[in-house]
């Protein structure tokens, strides 16, 4: 005769401890009250779950049980893919003081296999397995992914600092992209520009782009919008998104977003590079106490006192960290995680390998959104500067 192992060992002494009931039988307690916990992995749901019953994950069930059932008498199912994780749960609930808990005998397999009701998962197999390790963060789950699959995002340049964004955008999920950028792809550009390749030199980046990201994930949508960004197509361009992520390097088309992001109501990711430094910041006009890209630059620096990339030079790795961090605060802004640049600029200084933050506050005389501010028509705005139109 076999000596069992611990694990066997120690699950039946659980099951000697926790009432263990059929699928019908869990069935029949749910219609009468019991709430039903299905708490495998959010990947393994995809398939589908028992009708009505909650997904909340054995790996988070402790942390959010109360959050979800704080009533420590109402009688509480735990169900896995086969009966085993559920025992190992009821315990955890037995703990925390929950005096009416079962366990479901074979898990999913047999209430599937008995013909019970099934409730279809909410992503399906290739989007459970494409976002399972996102899925496992519990403030993302299958609820936050439905959030950044339904989720617009108008990224205002193809270049260095739109190319990292975009490409960690599309791998997470975001459900549509919009690239607007009038510009080729050219050598020089290969350096930084990580989205492009050699054999698309001359070819829209708009274009370019998008072959990359529906190859790098075809569940999303890509729009390319090969147009450059003015006075006339702003609002046109940029209306009906969430968010916009701003990859250009001219002080006209930033003033023309800043505008268009008070008047659209539309949350502005900030980014610039140049040499061996960057910015960062986040404006959103949604909010009360944000301030706007016009808090930090009033009015715009004249041209030698702001160089583009291509007139400044800048190490080709720096694009790729600010526009990462670009993706970073998008994605927090859609899932509603953590706390945003807003109210903040962030620099990096890549030699010195620092970040800072400085607090930027509303200006309360800021010609852009004080209450004494104006707006006179976008080809005003326009008009305040001019500069070279290519995004970095």
């Amino acid at each position: 005769m076999s000596v069992p192992s611990n694990r066997d060992s120690w699950l039946e002494q659980l099951r000697r401890r926790i009432p263990e009931v059929s699928p019908a039988q869990a069935l029949a307690q749910q219609a009468l009250g019991a709430l039903l916990i299905d708490v495998r992995e959010d990947a393994e749901r995809a398939g589908g779950l028992p009708a009505h019953a909650l997904g909340l994950s054995r790996g988070h069930l402790e942390l959010r049980i109360e959050d979800v059932q704080g009533d420590r008498e109402r009688p509480v199912l735990l169900l896995c893919a086969s009966g085993q994780r559920s025992l190992l749960a009821a315990e955890s609930l037995q703990r925390l003081g929950y005096r009416q808990v079962s366990s479901v005998a074979g898990g999913f397999a047999r209430w599937k296999a008995e013909g019970l009701p099934i409730a279809a998962g909410t992503l399906d197999p290739d989007a459970a397995e494409r976002y399972a390790r996102q899925l496992q963060l519990a403030p993302v789950g299958e609820r936050g992914q439905a959030r950044l699959g339904a989720a617009r995002v108008a990224i205002v340049g193809a270049g260095g600092l739109g190319s990292p964004a975009a490409l960690y955008l599309a791998a997470a999920g975001v459900g549509q992209l919009t690239l607007i950028d009038n510009d080729t792809v050219e050598r020089s550009n290969l350096h930084r520009q990580v989205i492009h390749a050699d054999a698309r030199v001359g070819m829209a980046k708009t274009e370019s782009a998008r072959m990359t990201l529906q190859a790098l994930n075809p569940r999303i949508r890509v729009e390319a919008r090969t147009e450059r960004l003015d006075a006339d197509n702003v609002e046109r361009l940029l209306a009906g998104h969430d968010l916009m992520l701003d990859g250009t390097d001219n002080f006209p088309t930033r003033y023309l977003l800043a505008c268009a992001s008070l008047r659209l109501k539309l949350p502005m990711i900030y980014g610039a590079v140049e040499r061996f430094s960057g910015q960062l910041g986040v404006f959103d006009p949604r909010r009360a106490d944000s301030p706007c890209y016009r808090c930090l630059f009033p009015l715009p620096p004249s041209a030698a006192d702001a160089p583009n990339c291509s007139e400044a030079g800048v190490l080709g790795v720096l694009p790729g960290i600010v526009g990462l961090l670009q993706a970073t605060e998008a994605l927090k802004l859609i899932l509603g995680l953590g706390d945003s640049l807003v109210g903040q600029l962030l620099s990096f200084d890549a030699l010195g390998m620092q970040f800072h933050k400085t607090r930027l506050p509303r200006n309360p005389d800021c010609p852009g959104c004080s209450p004494r501010a104006s707006f006179a028509g976008y080809p005003q705005v326009a008009a305040l500067c001019s500069s070279g139109d290519r995004p970095d």
